[in-house]
């Protein structure tokens, strides 16, 4: 689902789109609070996946939840839970195309 409550300013040229995965069975927080005017929060379920876009220099605070304490357990950069682009596929005229028609 996409969120737009607080979303990045609409001026920054250089966002990236980020994953991050529970793979835990502990319910976690994430922050990203190193960012002026922007502040972005998170609960994530155990074995949820989140896709978000941050600044390469944003960095994602997670936090675990024991009934009623909260401790920080890790800090990344956003740049290094960048997702990367598949490489795509020459162009040429050499390529071939399966142009073949299943038979019902």
């Amino acid at each position: 689902m996409t969120q737009i409550l607080d979303s990045l300013p609409a001026d920054c040229a250089n966002r990236i789109l980020c994953y991050y995965s529970n793979n835990t069975r502990k319910i976690k927080l994430v922050r990203i609070t190193n960012l002026p005017n922007w502040y972005f929060e998170r609960v994530i379920f155990p074995r949820e996946r989140l896709l978000f876009e941050a600044l390469p220099e944003a960095q994602l605070e997670v936090y675990v939840t024991n009934f009623s304490t909260m401790a920080l357990v890790e800090v990344t950069r956003c740049d290094r839970l960048a997702i990367k682009a598949a490489p795509t596929e020459p162009t040429g005229l050499n390529q071939q195309h399966d142009t073949s028609v299943p038979v019902l």
